[in-house]
């Protein structure tokens, strides 16, 4: 485990290399959940890059995991900063270039807001869950979450301290802007016309944040989209469908280093 400083903040960097590394491939960089960290990923980047051949960065965004810790709230464009000034300096302190960015939810929608708007090129992008628009269940989801995060029979807030050096920090950041009264209004269609570069959008029929709409807009307004919509499947589809998303993943990036 590393740091690197970002925007004046510390940010904890891991960084993976493949089982069987192939000359030529991409660097795959993981872009986390709204509640997640490098080490709430577990072991799934280490399985993509072993399995890709490529090596991987997973990091923990400003207030997540062992980076630094939250000091003033967000604001609703926080992921459009993310995406367009925090990612670009942190890809160059690592010398990463043309990489295929990984994002699940939060960190697939700043993927797909650096795709199409930090004007830096791109091999492919992989989003997971992401939010594109603002739907109601998913705002009715984590109005819910934070009920739960307030019980402390739930023991929610220890689970999550297992993954974040200021547990209350990473919670209260996250859910208090999802819950602002301004955040029915985020979106990011405008940039999806714009991104250049392949697309693998993966979405779970049960996901209790969104719907296939959020996808499937993505692949209306994006160019080159291959969709993966997957049954029996929630939030997290590197949990729940491990394998289709793991062979998903393996044939999009062998399609990309071999056009």
């Amino acid at each position: 485990m590393n740091f690197v400083t970002v925007q004046g903040r510390r940010i904890e960097v891991a960084r993976l290399s493949s089982a069987r590394p192939r000359q030529g491939y991409p660097t795959i960089v993981f872009l986390h959940e709204g509640l997640g960290s490098v080490a709430m990923w577990r072991d799934f980047p280490q399985q993509v890059a072993d399995a890709v051949g490529c090596d991987a960065v997973v990091y923990s965004r400003y207030g997540y995991g062992n980076s630094d810790p939250l000091v003033q709230p967000r604001d609703v464009r926080f992921m459009h900063d993310e995406g367009l000034n925090a990612l670009p300096e942190l890809l160059d302190k690592l010398s990463i270039e043309r990489p295929i960015l990984f994002g699940h939810s939060d960190g697939a929608s700043i993927a797909l807001i650096h795709a199409g708007g930090a004007k830096r090129p791109l091999a492919g992008v992989i989003v997971m869950a992401p939010h594109v628009l603002i739907e109601d269940v998913c705002i009715d989801s984590i109005k819910a979450i934070k009920r739960v995060y307030d019980d402390p029979k739930t023991r929610l807030r220890e689970r999550l301290a297992r993954f974040h050096a200021d547990v209350d920090s990473a919670f209260r950041g996250w859910n208090d802007i999802w819950l602002d009264p301004e955040l029915p209004s985020w979106n990011i269609e405008a940039y999806l016309p714009a991104i250049d570069c392949p697309i693998l959008a993966i979405q779970g029929e049960d996901d209790a944040y969104g719907t296939m709409d959020q996808i499937d807009c993505i692949a209306r307004q994006a160019g080159d989209v291959r969709l993966l919509k997957l049954a029996d499947c929630g939030h997290s589809p590197h949990k729940d469908k491990p394998a289709e998303v793991l062979d998903a993943v393996t044939a999009f990036v062998e399609r990309i280093v071999k056009t």
